[in-house]
């Protein structure tokens, strides 16, 4: 072999072992991550499953990713994708007005329900009742202050049985919708909508990636995430002013978020906790779990500039 030849074989030798030892790093870092992770849930006493992928797909972590876990309003996540699935179909426009009615009809029975303006988080489309609303002001209720009334109207319009098709297509076939919230006698007999870390760590990278709609689409999709009112979870954990997308859900003992993470080497982060009745003390660990990931995963500082402009 020449000596240029020799120059050549060397370098590349050199680039491979950076690049052994830089992915060595990664490993290690996420190894170490994994500890810190286990120590943070052990040390709670609650039952937690995490599910986190950066976006390029070279860091992963998965802590219980297929138990299920009662989805709580985790599920609203569903509900938005099918219905920007019929707007891209152009089966309705998201500009169309519906009803804002306060009745629903149990799966068990067919029998009456309403919701209470004082156990939902967001008591401002009650004032709605008896007029209209469109699917984007429904959805924009239903994501960003989790109204439960916005969910319930909306699953009524486009069915739970399309929504898990969408769900499934999307292959987040651990996401379970079977109706509405606040359906008592179905709650009583344990039908319950329910989720896994992993299917929403797929369905949320599925958006991230725009997997689950148009560009338009899935543009507008993070958008109404990115304006959920709920921080003290994920959010709280990552440094000020990084952009979250992500979708709370919470009742009495459990406490979920997912997020996808627009850190300069962008993640998806699933933390799903039943077991705690401090609420407070459940999104402490969720932001200490989030802390731990991305300091684990991102670039140092000298590389960042790198990964933004490998985005753009």
């Amino acid at each position: 072999m020449n000596r240029a030849g020799l120059v050549a074989a060397a370098l590349g030798v050199a680039a491979a072992t950076a690049a052994s030892g830089a992915s060595d790093r990664g490993v290690t870092r996420m190894a170490s991550a994994r500890a810190d992770v286990a120590r943070i849930i052990a040390g709670s006493g609650a039952d937690v499953a995490v599910a986190f992928r950066s976006l390029d797909g070279s860091d992963e972590l998965l802590i219980q990713p297929d138990v299920e876990f009662h989805a709580a309003s985790t599920m609203k996540v569903p509900v938005m994708v099918e219905l920007f699935r019929r707007a891209q179909a152009g089966q309705l426009k998201l500009d169309d007005r519906v009803p804002v009615t306060n009745e629903f009809h149990s799966i068990v029975d067919g029998s009456p329900f309403k919701l209470e303006p004082d156990v939902d988080s967001d008591a401002a489309v009650y004032t709605h009742v008896g007029g209209e609303l469109s699917y984007r002001e429904l959805c924009e209720a239903m994501i960003t202050s989790s109204s439960n009334l916005a969910a319930n109207i909306l699953i009524e319009q486009l069915g739970a049985k399309a929504i898990q098709a969408a769900t499934d297509a999307l292959g987040a076939r651990g996401m379970h919708v079977l109706r509405g919230v606040e359906d008592t006698k179905a709650f009583e007999k344990g039908l319950n909508n329910t989720t896994t870390a992993r299917a929403l760590l797929t369905l949320m990278t599925a958006i991230a990636e725009g997997k689950a709609g148009d560009k338009a689409s899935t543009q507008e999709m993070i958008g109404i995430l990115e304006r959920q009112k709920f921080n003290d979870r994920i959010p709280a954990g990552l440094p000020p002013g990084t952009k979250v997308a992500h979708k709370t859900g919470e009742i009495t003992g459990i406490q979920h978020d997912a997020a996808i993470v627009f850190a300069p080497k962008p993640f998806v982060l699933v933390v799903l906790v039943r077991g705690l009745d401090d609420a407070k003390k459940s999104a402490a660990m969720t932001a200490e779990i989030a802390r731990t990931l991305y300091a684990a995963s991102q670039p140092p500082p000298a590389k960042r500039q790198r990964f933004a402009r490998e985005r753009e």
